[in-house]
Order: structure tokens, then C-alpha cells, then sequence
């Protein structure tokens, strides 16, 4: 669970990055972006980072009950989901003894996406795994704690109403 930040004036990305060429940190930025990561020795497999849509699986990080959300609908529009907004998603794994069960019907906030988000300073947020908290309808909070890093740009947005509950600003 790793947070990419950079900016888009550096250079040292390029640098430590070596001879990978302009693909990965170059100046076009569209939808879709390619990462090749090796999935056994013999291969290499492709990882395409795209928008959160209908039947994603998400994953959960709070204390609600809850451990993994398909994406049902989301309430952005047609084009996808990104960091900051909201879906509609029903509970496929859950702890025993938890606020929300297996089959509940939730709205959630993305906090983690794996495609990049541009910030208004130039920087760029991304994150490894695609992950949510949990909500009620009003946007209020049903965990008492979010696990792992979160960004920042959601205490703008008024998503995460008390950035306490969090173990790690970005």
C-alpha cells in the first residue's frame, strides 16, 4: 500500500527511473495508463489503471464491518469514478460482528485510487490498491477508523469531515 506522489516539473523520477523511457512519466496524460510488473520469472504482466466502474472491487478501510465493496453504480456519471467520489456498492466480504453485513446495499467514498489524480499545485497523487470508506446517505461516516494513507483533497472536499480518524495525511 504505497502513495506515488510526484511532480510533474521533476526530473527525479526520470533519473532514478533510468532508461524505462518516457511511457511511464511522460508529458501525455490520458484515462489509461500501462504499468508492466512481473507476475512470475518467465512473465511479465500488464496492469491497466483506469477509472472505478460498475463491478469493481474495492477494498474497504474502516472499521464498519466491512472488508471487500463491488461497485453497483456510481454517482459521478458515465465516465467512471474517480479519487473523492462517491458510489453505491453492496458488501461481498464482511467480519462477523460488523456494522454492515454480507449483501447490504452502501454508499462509500473513494480514498485510494490506482489512476492518477492531478493536483492544482502540479503535483500528481496515486495509489496502489483502489479502496473506500464507508457512508451513510447524509456522508457521514459509519467507521470509527480509517487504515492507511489518505489524501488530503478529501478534507477539502468535506468527505472526511474529521482527518483524526486517519492514520496517515498525503
Amino acid at each position: 500500500m504505497a502513495a506515488f506522489l510526484r511532480s510533474k516539473g521533476s526530473s527525479v523520477g526520470r533519473a532514478m527511473m533510468g532508461s524505462l523511457g518516457n511511457n511511464l512519466y511522460g508529458g501525455a496524460t490520458s484515462s489509461i495508463e500501462t504499468v508492466a510488473r512481473p507476475c512470475r520469472s518467465d512473465v511479465v504482466c500488464q496492469q491497466i489503471r483506469t477509472f472505478i466502474h460498475m463491478r469493481t472491487n474495492l477494498k474497504v478501510v474502516d472499521k464498519s464491518g466491512a472488508k471487500r465493496v463491488m461497485c453497483i453504480q456510481s454517482l459521478r456519471g458515465k465516465k467512471g469514478v474517480r479519487l473523492g467520489d462517491m458510489i453505491i456498492g453492496t458488501v461481498k466480504e464482511a467480519q462477523p460482528r460488523g456494522k454492515v453485513k454480507k449483501g447490504d446495499v452502501v454508499y462509500g467514498v473513494v480514498i485510494r485510487a490506482a489512476m492518477k489524480k492531478g493536483r492544482s499545485d502540479g503535483s500528481e497523487v496515486q495509489f496502489d490498491d483502489n479502496a473506500i470508506v464507508i457512508v451513510n446517505n447524509k456522508g457521514e461516516l459509519i467507521g470509527t477508523r480509517v487504515f492507511g494513507p489518505v489524501p488530503h483533497d478529501l478534507t477539502k472536499k468535506k468527505h472526511l469531515k474529521n482527518p483524526a480518524l486517519a492514520e496517515h495525511i498525503v
